[in-house]
């Protein structure tokens, strides 16, 4: 700046002729006391400094002057100002409005600014990626048509959809924990290619007078993409061809406690169930974990029906569920239903084990596969060779078999994507499969020579399938 600093207790300054305002020298005619005050506005920061003053001209001391120079501003400088300091204090910063110049201010916004030239980035990309998947008439080619009559917003990252046959017919009916497979258009790696594939999810609600189911999506942008193309392109009037439902989860038939362990999306069953279970009059305790309880989806019609018999977890207010605690202090010959991630129901398998629980009571649905015992850092590349279509592709070590092939152009069925529907099961003609499956028995294995692509590997470099 324009203050220079002479010694360790002088200060000076370069006085130009400016636009002739001359208070300070007029002041200095009177008294050689000076006060100054350093305004620092980015850091809210206040100095003031008193002294004794002296003016110097350019005649009597060139070399001062030519200190007291500023070498971006060349205005012909017509006297000097020196100040030798007697005091100083950093004053008090609490009404000082914080300040920054436009550099600094670009400076520090420039990180902002990329990442919006990012995003605007992301939904040109986005709208290229829904030109490329045409119109969205009709979706699948299921045998079950049923059309997007409503969409809710359950959460920052849940939405549920009202689906209706697509002829205005009733339809099947279904208990709690069915679940329906729906189509949806995911776009290869290389976002040049639409690979039509299916996804399963839970039917959280299906009305009383069967003409419509509701399912819930959360939205995971770090998936595999069906949760994403789910949100892009389920629209009101969006005709879906879908499986018909069924359902690996039901509730018992008896009246035996009842004990609901959820966590994060896996409320979407357990949710149905809950439900269900207290219109009836059974006895019936949810313990349900979630991110925050702005996370967590139908908090609301729970508390309503459970009152006291619900137990929230929000993980960003500490609470933990304590799964040890909770299979210890259910009633007698409860039988526990759990989903959610594989970690929360490894735990709950693990605890049951411990506490002397039959297999029979405890039974769970699973949204991710389990893996036991796979060293994610030591996944090995193979080359699968697909005979029916006479092409061979190359596997990474960070890409499942299914993914590849469906890159390659080929409609290879696939659903769950977790290893556990089975839908995507193909036989093996050559080459040692390493099964992480959930969905396919020892015989299919064995004796029928399948294995699910979605998350099996191979223990040998190369895979002959028969696809």
């Amino acid at each position: 700046g324009f203050l220079k600093v002479l010694d360790a207790n002088t200060l000076g300054y370069a006085d130009f002729r400016g636009n002739l305002q001359y208070i300070s020298v007029g002041n200095y005619t009177n008294n050689d006391r000076i006060s100054i005050i350093l305004m620092d506005y980015e850091n809210r920061a206040r100095l003031k400094i008193l002294g004794r003053v002296r003016i110097v001209n350019l005649d009597d001391e060139p070399t001062l002057i030519a200190k007291l120079e500023s070498p971006t501003y060349r205005a012909r400088v017509q006297r000097g100002i020196v100040i030798t300091v007697e005091g100083f204090d950093w004053n008090c910063p609490q009404h000082i409005t914080p300040r920054s110049s436009e550099a600094k201010i670009l400076s520090k916004t420039a990180p902002l600014h990329d990442e919006i030239a990012r995003l605007k980035l992301r939904i040109e990309e986005g709208r290229t990626e829904a030109a490329a998947l045409t119109t969205l008439g009709t979706m699948g080619t299921g045998p079950l048509a049923l059309v997007i009559s409503g969409v809710r917003q359950l959460t920052p990252r849940i939405r549920a959809y009202e689906l209706r046959a697509a002829d205005g017919s009733k339809l099947p009916h279904v208990a709690p924990g069915a679940h329906v497979d729906v189509p949806v258009r995911i776009l290869s790696e290389d976002k040049t290619k639409i690979i039509n594939s299916t996804r399963r999810y839970s039917i959280t609600a299906a009305a009383e007078d069967g003409l419509s189911y509701d399912v819930a999506v959360q939205l995971d942008s770090a998936g595999l993409g069906g949760s994403v193309a789910v949100q892009r392109d389920y629209q009101v009037g969006v005709t879906l061809n879908c499986g018909k439902p069924s359902n690996d989860f039901a509730l018992h038939a008896d009246y035996r406690h009842t004990v609901l362990i959820a966590g994060g999306i896996g409320i979407t069953p357990i949710y149905a169930m809950a439900m269900a279970l207290t219109k009836a009059g059974r006895a019936v305790t949810l313990h349900y974990a979630a991110r925050s309880v702005k996370e967590a989806a139908f908090v609301k019609p729970l508390s309503a029906v459970l009152g006291r018999e619900l137990y929230l977890y929000p993980r960003d207010a500490g609470d933990r569920l304590d799964v040890p605690g909770v299979l210890k202090r259910a009633p007698a010959n409860s039988v526990f239903y759990v989903c959610g991630p594989s970690g929360l129901i490894e735990a709950v398998r693990m605890a049951a084990i411990h506490a002397g629980i039959s297999a029979e009571r405890i039974r769970f649905e699973r949204f991710t596969a389990t893996v036991h015992g796979v060293d994610n850092a030591r996944e090995k590349p193979v080359r699968v060779t697909l005979r029916l279509s006479r092409k061979i592709i190359e596997v990474s070590a960070t890409q499942s078999i299914l993914d590849v092939v469906q890159a390659a152009g080929i409609d290879a069925p696939s659903s769950c994507r977790t290893g556990t529907c089975g839908t995507c099961a193909v036989k093996v003609i050559d080459g040692t499969p390493e099964h992480r499956d959930t969905a396919l028995t020892k015989a299919e294995r064995d004796q029928a020579g399948l294995m699910c692509i979605c998350v099996s590997r191979a223990t040998s470099p190369n895979l002959t399938l028969d696809i």
